[in-house]
């Protein structure tokens, strides 16, 4: 898969999650993030990754900041972006399979790397959304009809 990724600082958490994206075979397109030249502030990166997503240039996103709150806001201004907070497994795998979601938010600061990687594996390993709620999604996805 090809996932778009973003984070607005650089530490043990964010290196886990791309080295697990590199070691699971996944081409990780990067999006601005610390040292990019000019900076780019958090909520650049979050929509960034939204638009990768969206475009098609990347088949799901994650994103990363302080407390992974800003990074989903900003993305979830992209319409067609389903951006989701996860902090264990479980609402990680829920995200994806009960919402649809394409792009997984965490902190950066407040989530172990070897969480974060469980976390972002949840997400990954659901194939598609259960499809008892395709009715809710659809009603989800059409909420941008209004923007």
């Amino acid at each position: 898969m090809r996932i778009a990724f973003a984070a607005d600082d650089s530490n043990a958490t964010t290196e886990a999650v791309v080295g697990h994206l590199v070691s699971a075979g996944h081409e990780v397109l990067h999006v601005g993030g610390p040292g990019s030249e000019p900076a780019v502030a958090w909520p650049d990166l979050g929509a960034g990754v939204g638009r990768a997503v969206v475009e098609g240039r990347a088949d799901l996103g994650v994103v990363m900041c302080w407390t992974g709150t800003g990074t989903a806001i900003a993305a979830n201004k992209v319409p067609g972006v389903l951006a989701a907070v996860a902090w264990d497994p479980w609402v990680a795998r829920g995200a994806r399979l009960w919402n649809d979601a394409n792009v997984l938010a965490m902190s950066l600061k407040r989530l172990a790397p070897d969480v974060a990687v469980e976390v972002l594996r949840a997400f990954l390993e659901v194939p598609s959304p259960d499809p008892d709620e395709a009715e809710n999604i659809a009603l989800l996805r059409g909420l941008d009809a209004g923007r």
